[in-house]
């Protein structure tokens, strides 16, 4: 997807805003590969609002869609948490800045990401793409960490209960077995899995 996260369109569409001073306003977008439209779709959604933002900013991270992208390579994915690190300490000084303009890469036009986000959400998002293997354990944490409620247990299997979910692919990167695979499995049975707690060494939320 080239634009934003359901769950996120759906957040800003619904919010209500109000201020005596309009306060300084920043976008900071994680990507993998591209940033896409995603500060520019934001930023047209709260314009509506009647809050344009001042800054853009992006951090590149691991690209967890592993669908397409591979992440096996686990000194590669540490190497790009390092560089974000390195990214997140020079933002934090220009949003205490108040720093204004854009400063992103790989962007794409916004009309871009909104015909991208259609094709993604009438086939990408779609549950029937998630499977689950006979290695699943049932530990239900797929269930629990679901930012939808998409899954449920169902004979100590998850079962996805709804025909979209915002295919985060959570369920997939959390799951202590690596049961859950999408399409055929081929691809991200192949390309492990990313958590940032699993690289920092904490407990797996």
């Amino acid at each position: 997807d080239l634009g934003l996260p359901s769950i996120v369109y759906a957040f800003l569409e619904k919010l209500k805003l109000q201020y005596e001073t309009k306060p300084y306003s920043f976008y900071v977008g994680t990507f993998g590969t591209t940033t896409g439209a995603a500060s520019s779709i934001t930023n047209s959604l709260l314009k509506a609002k009647g809050l344009a933002l001042d800054a853009k900013f992006d951090i590149r991270m691991p690209d967890t869609w592993t669908v397409i992208f591979d992440l096996s390579n686990t000194e590669k994915v540490k190497n790009s948490l390092k560089q974000a690190e390195e990214e997140i300490n020079e933002l934090k000084v220009l949003l205490s800045e108040k720093k204004k303009g854009k400063e992103m890469d790989f962007t794409v036009p916004e009309f871009v990401g909104r015909v991208a986000k259609k094709i993604y959400d009438g086939k990408m998002r779609k549950t029937k793409n998630l499977s689950v293997s006979d290695a699943c354990i049932g530990c239900t944490l797929c269930a629990k960490k679901c930012p939808v409620q998409a899954i449920e247990m169902q004979n100590k299997k998850p079962v996805w209960v709804k025909e979209d979910c915002t295919m985060c692919l959570g369920c997939l990167h959390r799951c202590p077995k690596h049961a859950i695979y999408y399409g055929n499995g081929k691809a991200t049975n192949a390309h492990g899995q990313y958590t940032y707690q699993k690289y920092a060494g904490e407990k797996s939320v």
